[in-house]
């Protein structure tokens, strides 16, 4: 049975020693425990040993550093000086913006390195370990400790998935484009609907359910396919009056995001539409 050693053990790291501790495939070794709030972490994995330094985490074969991204790199650091990590260990964080990189002090100690980040939310640990079942979970690092981290990940019931040297920064903007600005776009999309003097409430059933319904024609026949609207129809007019009602904050994005449907439109228009188009996208 592999060890696993957390130093950590905030709603993710806690969530996923908890998993590693139910999976039955692993045994949880230390974990780093400072204050009051780490040692009720502890309490709900439900096993390992409670250390205060570093230096007194015992032998173990994975690492998991669950600290926040700005603190990765100085805590490889101190755990490089500390010596405890042995040739072979597999020493990973979970940050989804940054790669195993920051874990470089570790390797002239033998460590593989890596990173694994599931596209989850942990907001609350017990919700989390009910549900993480099926997470897709990007992996990245050195061929030995993407193989074993590989397993673990399905161990604890995710879906593993690589990502290519050099490719996190690209990985982490795609889920923050997807995410963030699908929320940025619910806003903009509301804000508008109201100038309209759409209620509220209304608004809300309007613009949201029109935005689920697009998201699951996406997964069934993808975006080319499900792209509707005056721009794929080459429809000029309409894109020309929609930028004229709207205010100057939000003339640029529709612009921005037009250009880019202008393209995904491709050779649905014509030459003359598409210099019809550009006269208003491109206008800025």
């Amino acid at each position: 049975m592999l060890k696993l050693n957390l130093i950590g053990p905030g709603r993710l790291g806690q969530s996923m020693a908890r998993l590693a501790q139910l999976s039955g495939q692993y045994q949880i070794a230390g974990v780093l425990a400072r204050t009051p709030a780490a040692h009720k972490a502890l309490d709900f994995i439900g096993a390992g040993q409670a250390v205060t330094t570093l230096s007194a985490l015992p032998a173990a074969d994975l690492w998991l550093l669950a600290v926040p991204d700005s603190a990765i790199a100085a805590v490889a650091s101190e755990l490089a000086q500390a010596g405890v990590v042995a040739a072979g260990d597999v020493v990973f964080h979970a940050s989804g913006a940054l790669d195993a990189q920051q874990l470089a002090p570790l390797r002239a100690q033998g460590a593989q390195l890596a990173s694994v980040h599931p596209a989850f939310s942990f907001a609350d640990p017990a919700r989390a370990v009910a549900t993480f079942a099926g997470t897709l979970c990007a992996i990245e690092g050195d061929a030995v400790a993407c193989a074993r981290l590989q397993a673990w990940v399905s161990d604890l019931g995710g879906v593993p998935f690589a990502l290519q040297a050099g490719g996190k920064t690209a990985y982490h903007a795609a889920l923050s484009m997807a995410a963030n600005y699908l929320v940025t776009l619910a806003e903009v999309s509301l804000q508008t609907a109201n100038q309209a003097g759409i209620a509220p409430e209304m608004a809300q059933r309007l613009v949201l359910g029109l935005m689920q319904q697009t998201l699951n024609n996406i997964v069934a026949i993808g975006p080319a396919a499900a792209l509707t609207g005056p721009i794929v129809r080459g429809d000029s007019a309409t894109v020309a009056q929609h930028l004229a009602v709207l205010p100057s904050q939000y003339r640029v994005l529709y612009q921005v995001l037009g250009q880019h449907t202008q393209c995904l439109a491709g050779e649905r228009l014509n030459p003359q539409q598409q210099q019809a188009l550009a006269q208003y996208l491109n206008n800025q």
